[in-house]
């Protein structure tokens, strides 16, 4: 029998070291040539290792969450006959988007050793006297429906003390009167919940790092303008009515263009910073990362030469990175490279947002909630009128270490009038 040492492989060209994300097997279990050994993230992936040899487990180096770094011992196996040792690291197994995986242990006791013992002991010690059980609490006179039962225990509130609306029978409803007429009686919430303590792994870790990198070294501001997207949005109920079979345009591609148009003016904001040679890339194509939310975290795959790319390619390009996002097939090369970045709440989007840049880029644009307000217009003969606008604040940080507030604020500027001029929109 010898040991063979297995280390960390060369994951990628200027990867120093990898996460252990998931061990697929423990010391003592036997390994067969190519069995799924570790799952292991680098910046730009999660990897899949597997055994280059058949043994043995005896070693592994670390535990889940920790960091090896490249060429590192990872893992040793016994293997039969003599093995050479490993003087590279083996080569790059293919990465794989993140994955999260949800895992639920079920505990089981076991009473038969208990009833065993009881049996063997012939004479066990007498036992004491019982409590005496409560008096019942005047609760099981009344009616009511076990969920309305169950709520009243959460909240502490004894059911005979609710006056039922009718019937006799004690409702929701009747919680609900309860609670507000005794207001301030100290009535739970809900039930206390046990403590969790969750170590923070994989792409959760990653993005923790990436935004406190982001924030430690950016000195970000953040500026919002209030935008009337009113014929903006009939241009995209019209452009939809007419669309057949291309995909349905959200709010989204519109402000790309509007972007991607406004930034041969700003070409300091299409930009990324290597604070450590001191250099600002400029980028003649615009390729846009687009901040999207997944049960595994927050990825930003890439609209590569957003510039290039009409209305429908680009609402068709979103939806299919947004798919890739959420299914975790998007590849490395599909969340990486971008030059800029939009981020987006949808619905959720608030009045303003103070989003945190993508490091090494130098800014992000943060489009929020679009609501409904009386606004006064002209009425087409030299005064005003009160009329039901929509309005839409778009919100961008910036690196002050490159880019001005002046220029951050012109470059807004810029797509606000592209935007409330929508036509603009569709010349090339």
């Amino acid at each position: 029998m010898a040991k063979f040492t297995f280390n960390m492989p060369d994951v990628g060209e200027g990867v120093a070291e990898a996460e252990v994300v998931e061990w697929h097997i423990k010391v003592g279990d036997r390994v067969e040539e190519d069995q799924h050994l570790v799952d292991v993230m680098t910046d730009k992936a999660t990897i899949d290792i597997e055994s280059p040899v058949a043994g043995v487990v005896t070693a592994l180096a670390g535990e889940v969450g920790d960091t090896i770094a490249i060429g590192a011992m990872l893992l040793e196996i016994e293997v039969e006959g003599e093995v050479e040792d490993q003087a590279e690291p083996a080569p790059a197994p293919a990465p794989r988007a993140p994955e999260v995986e949800e895992r639920i242990e079920v505990e089981t006791s076991d009473v038969s050793d208990a009833d065993d013992a009881l049996a063997a002991d012939p004479e066990p010690e007498p036992l004491p006297a019982p409590t005496p059980a409560p008096e019942p609490r005047h609760e099981a006179k009344v009616l009511a429906s076990p969920a309305v039962r169950q709520r009243a225990r959460d909240l502490g509130i004894d059911l005979a003390e609710v006056k039922p609306a009718e019937d006799g029978r004690i409702r929701h409803g009747d919680l609900d009167q309860f609670l507000a007429y005794n207001a301030g009686g100290g009535f739970a919430a809900g039930k206390a919940r046990a403590d969790e303590t969750i170590k923070v792994i994989g792409l959760r870790k990653r993005i923790a790092q990436n935004m406190a990198a982001s924030k430690r070294h950016i000195p970000h501001f953040t500026y919002v303008e209030e935008c009337d997207v009113t014929e903006l949005e009939d241009l995209r109920a019209q452009l939809n009515a007419s669309r057949g079979e291309k995909p349905k345009l959200t709010m989204l591609p519109l402000l790309i263009r509007a972007i991607c148009k406004a930034l041969p003016d700003y070409p300091m904001i299409n930009a990324r910073y290597d604070d450590e040679a001191n250099v600002v890339t400029r980028y003649g194509s615009v390729h846009l990362g687009m901040a999207a939310q997944t049960g595994s975290g927050l990825m930003v795959p890439v609209i590569r030469d957003a510039q290039s790319r009409n209305l429908w390619q680009l609402a068709r390009e979103i939806g299919r990175l947004a798919e890739a996002a959420r299914s975790g097939k998007a590849t490395s090369e599909e969340l990486s490279g971008s030059t800029l970045t939009v981020t987006s709440l949808g619905p959720l989007g608030g009045v303003a947002t103070t989003p945190v840049i993508n490091r090494p880029e130098v800014a992000i644009i943060g489009p929020n909630r679009i609501v409904e307000r009386p606004m006064f217009v002209s009425d087409g003969m030299g005064g005003e009128r009160i009329a039901k606008r929509k309005l839409m604040n778009i919100s961008i940080s910036c690196d002050h270490r490159v880019v001005d507030g002046h220029d951050a604020a012109s470059f807004i500027q810029s797509v606000k009038r592209l935007i409330e001029s929508p036509a603009l929109l569709l010349v090339e």
